[in-house]
């Protein structure tokens, strides 16, 4: 139990993910760019049309792997949130303040290439559905989690704030998951779930796959990149620091 503990605060510290994003960082990133390049040119040059929908599922590989992403990077600052109100970490809010903007980003993408895949599937852009309507719902959480932090001056008490507004906007994710099954809706179920087998054939569902998974790496990728940034600006006045600043200056 005391070394579970010693490597739990020891990765809560910044100098110690800094570390660590130096070095995974770049290789999430590079592995991501890949499998999405590989996914995309995939899905939309060579796999089959579907039977029902034409073409017009091509977006699908560019939508469900933001979709899902944008909900997974919400859950992420919930726990970081939580992980904040509990234990203090700053590091916590560190992670909130770096990949909040990618979520935002991912939750406006999955938005408009919705919108784009339900012009010829539904017949219009926008229906307020309860996925679509839920989905807009988080976006506008992740434009609150960011305009909040920049309405507060105080930094510990502006990442309180925003760790409480995670925390509490999680109750949108299952509302996000289960609206197709809760109420009568024009959205399809999911096309990706790891508790059913594919509900297309391999070479539909695979380019899909790919392109999840690279996704998430390039998530990864970045959310290292942005919180050693935030850690660099920070932690500017620890002896760590400037030791660093000086070896990269000399």
């Amino acid at each position: 139990m005391a070394s579970l503990k010693e490597w739990w605060h020891r990765l809560g510290s910044p100098r110690t993910f800094y570390a660590i994003a130096q070095r995974a960082g770049p290789w999430f990133t590079g592995l991501g760019v890949a499998a999405i390049v590989v996914a995309l040119t995939w899905g939309l040059a060579f796999a089959p049309p579907d039977y029902q929908q034409g073409n017009s599922f091509r977006i699908m590989y560019l939508h469900v792997p933001t979709a899902i992403l944008a909900q997974s990077v919400y859950m992420m600052l919930g726990a970081a949130g939580l992980v904040l109100l509990v234990w203090r970490m700053k590091l916590a809010d560190m992670v909130i303040v770096a990949a909040a903007p990618f979520g935002m980003s991912m939750t406006a993408l999955a938005l408009v290439t919705g919108a784009i895949w339900g012009k010829p599937t539904w017949g219009a852009w926008w229906v307020w559905d309860a996925r679509t309507t839920s989905m807009l719902v988080q976006l506008f959480l992740y434009f609150g989690l960011i305009a909040l932090r920049q309405a507060i001056p105080r930094e510990e008490t502006a990442g309180r704030a925003c760790a409480i507004l995670a925390v509490v906007g999680t109750v949108n994710i299952p509302i996000i998951k289960y609206s197709v099954d809760w109420w009568l809706t024009l959205h399809q179920p999911s096309t990706f779930t790891l508790t059913a087998a594919p509900s297309m054939p391999p070479e539909m569902y695979l380019p899909l796959l790919v392109s999840v998974l690279g996704f998430y790496a390039l998530f990864a990728g970045l959310v290292f990149a942005r919180t050693s940034n935030v850690i660099l600006d920070r932690e500017r006045s620890t002896a760590w620091v400037r030791a660093l600043v000086r070896e990269q200056t000399s």
